[in-house]
C-alpha cells in the first residue's frame, strides 16, 4: 500500500525525529550478537524493534533488505572459548543456533543475510587497504590504527566532547593507553594475534581484525557504500557505530548511512543487562514457561528510544494482554490506529494501547496485532514445546 503520510524516526546523528523515506528498497544492517552465551531479553528487544520496523515498512509497501552480522571472532569470544576449552568456531556455531532458535520463537522475519566476520577476512584486508591508500590509517608493528585527526566527522554521530569518548573507549575495548597509537582515540584496524588465536595473513604481518572493521566491510559487501538504516543497542554509539562511519566514509568518500537508530538499554537491578554483569534474563528459559509472543509483547510495551527495567510483573500482564488479543480473534479493528502509532517514531506502546481498546471492545484485532509480529490466530496462549 502506498500511504501520505511520512513514517518518522529520531536519527540519533541528527539527535531529532525526521521524516524517514527511503526508496522502494530499504537497506538496514543491524549489529547481531557475539556468540559466546544465550541470548537474552536486551538482545530480544533490539531485534524485535527491527522487525517491527520492517513490518510496517513492508506494509507501506517497500520491500526490505536487512543484514545481521555475526561477530565470531573477537577478544570476548576468543576469551571464552579459552575459558571452556574448546574451539572458536565451534562455540560460535552452537550460540548462533540458539541464537536463531530464539529468534524464531519470537517470531522476528528472516533477515537477508547472517554474514559472519571470518567469512569476510579478504574483504576486510582490501578495505583496510583503501582506507591505508587515501591516507586515514597507518600501520605499526603489525597493526594497523585509523587516525581519528583525519576524520572531520568524528565524533558527530555520538556528539560527545573528547573526554567522554575517552572514558568510553576505556569502559569498551577502546584500549586508549596503547603506547603504540597516535592518539589514544585512534582505533585498530588490523591487530597480532596471540600465540592461541586464529591468525590470518596480511600486507602486515599475520593477526586478526579490529572489532569496527568487521562490520564496515559486511556492510558494504552485503549492502554497498551507502544504507539507509543503521541500527543496534544504545550502547554502542560509541565507539562501535562512531569507528564505523568514520572508516566506511574513510574508505569510500560517500556517506555511510542515512538514517541512526538505536534501541535503549534494558535494564535488571538498576544497571544495564550485560554479560558482564551477569544480570541476564535469557529467551530460552523464559520461552519455557511464557508463550514467546507474550515475551514480545513485554518488549514493545516499551519504547524503543526509553530504556526500561525488567522484573517479575512483566511477563503475568504480558500474557494477560496475550489473552485478551487471542479471545478477540480475527478482525481489522485498530489497524489505523497502529499504522498510525507506527509512523510516529515506532510508537509501539500507543499502538499496544489501541489493540487493547479494541480488543476490550470484543472487535477482532488479528491484523493489528500482525502489524506487531504477534500472531493471535496462533493458537490458544501458553509455552511452546522447543527441542
Amino acid at each position: 500500500m502506498t500511504e501520505d503520510r511520512p513514517m518518522r524516526l529520531y536519527d540519533t546523528a541528527r539527535r531529532e525525529v525526521v521524516d524517514f523515506t527511503p526508496g522502494d528498497v530499504v537497506t538496514m544492517y543491524t549489529c547481531g550478537i557475539t556468540p559466546y552465551d544465550a541470548t537474552h531479553i536486551g538482545h530480544a528487544a533490539v531485534y524485535i524493534t527491527y522487525d517491527v520496523l520492517q513490518r510496517r515498512l513492508r506494509d507501506r509497501g517497500h520491500d526490505t533488505r536487512c543484514v545481521r552480522n555475526i561477530t565470531d571472532v573477537d577478544d570476548d569470544i576468543l576469551r571464552k572459548a579459552r575459558e571452556l576449552g574448546v574451539h572458536y568456531l565451534d562455540l560460535a556455531a552452537a550460540e548462533v543456533a540458539k541464537f536463531d532458535d530464539d529468534m524464531d520463537a519470537l517470531g522476528l522475519l528472516p533477515v537477508a543475510s547472517e554474514p559472519r566476520a571470518t567469512s569476510a577476512i579478504p574483504d576486510i584486508r582490501g578495505f583496510i587497504g583503501m582506507v591505508l591508500d587515501r591516507g586515514h590509517a597507518y600501520a605499526r608493528d603489525g597493526a594497523v590504527y585509523f587516525d581519528v585527526s583525519s576524520s572531520p566527522r568524528f565524533g558527530s554521530l555520538s556528539g560527545y566532547d573528547r573526554d567522554e569518548m575517552l572514558r568510553l573507549a576505556a569502559e569498551r575495548g577502546g584500549n586508549p593507553d596503547d603506547p603504540a597509537k597516535d592518539d589514544p582515540l585512534d582505533f585498530v584496524l588490523w591487530q597480532p594475534s596471540a600465540d592461541d588465536e586464529p591468525a590470518w595473513d596480511s600486507l602486515w604481518g599475520p593477526g586478526r581484525p579490529g572489532w569496527h572493521i568487521e562490520c564496515s566491510a559486511l556492510a558494504l559487501r552485503e549492502l554497498g557504500t551507502t544504507i539507509d538504516l543503521h541500527g543496534g543497542g544504545a550502547d554502542l554509539i560509541f565507539p562501535h557505530h562512531e569507528c564505523e562511519a568514520a572508516q566506511s566514509e574513510a574508505a569510500t568518500g560517500e556517506p555511510f548511512v542515512r538514517h541512526w537508530m538505536h534501541q535503549a538499554m534494558v535494564r535488571m537491578d538498576g544497571e544495564k543487562m550485560s554479560k558482564s554483569l551477569g544480570n541476564l534474563v535469557f529467551v530460552s528459559d523464559l520461552a519455557r514457561d511464557w508463550d514467546p509472543r507474550a515475551i514480545r509483547l513485554a518488549c514493545i510495551s516499551h519504547h524503543y528510544r526509553h530504556s526500561w527495567e525488567w522484573n517479575d510483573q512483566l511477563m503475568p500482564a504480558a500474557t494477560e494482554r496475550l489473552s485478551a488479543w487471542v479471545a478477540a480473534g480475527e478482525g481489522s479493528a485498530a489497524l489505523d490506529q497502529v499504522r498510525k502509532a507506527l509512523d510516529d517514531d515506532l510508537d509501539t506502546p500507543g499502538a499496544v494501547e489501541a489493540i487493547d481498546a479494541a480488543a476490550a471492545k470484543g472487535l477482532g484485532v488479528s491484523e493489528a496485532a500482525a502489524l506487531l509480529g504477534v500472531d493471535v490466530l496462533a493458537g490458544p496462549v501458553g509455552p511452546v514445546e522447543r527441542p
